[in-house]
């Protein structure tokens, strides 16, 4: 299994819609939101190098873009 952790912000659409796809899929990985708690939201940046959400850590691997996202998890879900 891999180590997944979700960034996202609630107000985003794009966030939306990756969080949509993964309820009615029942995926459920580790979710940060960047308001929240501005640790979030300074992890994103440190972690994927620039301040974008929705984002998708993948073994220490950032993956942007709410398309690309919902693609990878029909891939590897």
């Amino acid at each position: 299994m891999k180590d997944l952790k979700f960034y996202y912000m609630k107000s985003c659409p794009y966030c939306k819609k990756v969080l949509n796809y993964m309820k009615k899929n029942n995926i459920e990985v580790e979710m940060l939101e960047i308001k929240e708690d501005p640790k979030n939201q300074d992890d994103l940046i440190k972690l994927g190098g620039k301040d974008q959400v929705p984002m998708l850590l993948i073994d220490g691997k950032p993956l942007y873009e709410s398309s690309d996202i919902i693609e990878w998890f029909k891939n590897n879900y």
